[in-house]
């Protein structure tokens, strides 16, 4: 997500357990985000969602069915899901009817028979309704937005659940096919690889497949009279759907020859953009394989959703309180895009900020944002890129470029903690002392003495 469009924006913490301490048989209502504790649900881990969609824009209905295969880590007799705001019309667990109940964005799900740790099961929801939107704690809008000719679908931090049911925390990555059915005349652009488009009786269906493991928050769904353009960059097939009212970008392949020299081999099996109308959504978001922009994007805008491909939906923060690792990186990039593209370099840009008079900037660490409603303010974006300055500077630009590509490498299409990138960067860079980095820059309060 760009912070210069949208201004307001750890630990994986265990499973609940019951009383007797061991784990509970029902799973838990949420993982413990240190910012979202009832995002994601424990118990079990999502392995594809097989997503069959259609939707009106006309009568703004969704009806929907989803086929969630999942692993359970413990023993289970009921297991949640979230939902909000739609109707649940059945339930089926290993094609039986299951008993299930709602209480705000938990579906509790009791299927006939328990389901044994280490085994695999396979849930089907079918739900209709009016999808939501859903205002964050930082005053943004995300979830289902309605659009003049159709719809746009964005999920950061918590938006997915208001579009399809499932384990909607960054820590359960999954694979996804999504087929979606609209009037025809209308798009239907999801994450992927299209494998089938298919018109009868007034409808098009569009069939997409997203093989890569994906976090639902960067799981998205566009639909209107998009214009569709296909090319390569790199080898990398390029799919973009570009609003009529909006020009397309026609610098996305060297930005992704950039950001693989860069950050190293790009981590899916496809590129491209969404380019909606301005005004559709208030802010862009790194989706997964085609980033959302709202209205055509200025370069810098670009290279820091494309980084995000790297960092934040390849390499994906463990829980919400990790917001930095993909912000940060994603700033820094537009740093060095402007340092080797005849700008202003790193370090002068880091020395403008330091010497800046913005207190919002030191107003908390970047690895310790102060509440759910700050997680894309300026320490996470801004001074996160500038602990990565930081550690340039400690260890040299060669070592500091290897260690970026080794990070988006080691890490690739997993999760990480700030813990887990610290104890990396120790690792690889053995005969340097990073404490004062640490404790000054990334976990500091305040304005560190000395730049």
């Amino acid at each position: 997500m760009s912070r210069s469009v949208r201004l307001v924006s750890a630990l994986v913490v265990p499973a609940l357990t019951a009383c007797g301490g061991g784990p509970d048989p029902s799973g838990a209502p949420g993982v413990g985000d240190p910012y979202f504790p009832k995002a994601g649900n424990g118990g079990y881990d999502v392995g594809h969602y097989a997503l069959d969609i259609a939707y009106d824009p006309a009568s703004r209905r969704l009806t929907g069915a989803a086929r969630i295969t999942a692993r359970p880590t413990q023993d289970l007799s009921a297991f949640h899901l979230d939902l909000v705001g739609l109707t649940v019309d059945s339930v089926t667990v290993q094609g039986e009817a299951a008993r299930w109940s709602r209480d705000g964005q938990e579906l509790t799900v009791r299927p006939r028979r328990g389901l044994d740790k280490g085994g695999a099961f396979e849930v089907r929801v079918r739900y209709s309704g009016t999808p939501r939107t859903i205002t964050d704690p930082d005053g943004s809008r995300e979830g289902w937005l309605r659009t003049e000719d159709g719809a746009l679908a964005l999920g950061e931090p918590t938006g997915s659940m208001a579009w399809f049911p499932g384990n909607h925390h960054p820590s359960d990555k999954a694979s996804y096919t999504v087929q979606v059915t609209v009037p025809e005349g209308l798009k239907a652009v999801s994450n992927g690889e299209l494998t089938g488009e298919r018109t009868a009786r007034g409808t098009t269906t569009f069939g997409w497949r997203a093989a890569e493991p994906m976090a639902s928050y960067v799981a998205t769904l566009a639909i209107g009279r998009y214009e569709i353009r296909r090319s390569t960059a790199g080898g990398v097939p390029v799919y973009t759907a570009v609003d009529p009212r909006e020009e397309n970008t026609d610098e996305l392949a060297e930005v992704m020859a950039w950001a693989r020299d860069a950050f190293g081999p790009y981590p899916f099996s496809s590129t491209g953009v969404i380019i909606a109308r301005a005004g559709d959504s208030e802010y862009a978001l790194e989706t997964q394989n085609r980033p959302v922009f709202p209205g055509t994007p200025d370069t810098e805008l670009l290279v820091h959703e494309i980084a995000h491909q790297w960092f934040g939906n390849s390499v994906t923060p463990a829980s919400w309180k990790d917001m930095w690792l993909n912000e940060g990186f994603a700033t820094y990039a537009e740093w060095l895009w402007r340092e080797d593209h005849g700008g202003d370099s790193a370090q002068r840009t880091f020395e403008a900020l330091y010497r800046g008079d913005d207190a919002d900037l030191w107003a908390f660490p970047p690895a310790e944002p102060s509440g759910a409603g700050h997680i894309s303010d300026r320490p996470v974006y801004d001074r996160g890129a500038m602990v990565l300055h930081k550690i340039r500077q400690r260890v040299g630009d060669d070592a500091f470029g290897d260690l970026v590509r080794g990070w988006a490498a080691a890490r690739r299409h997993g999760n990480a903690s700030t813990a887990d990138f610290t104890r990396y960067v120790e690792r690889r860079a053995p005969d340097q002392d990073f404490g004062r980095i640490w404790a000054d820059w990334l976990y500091g309060e305040g304005k560190p003495d000395r730049p």
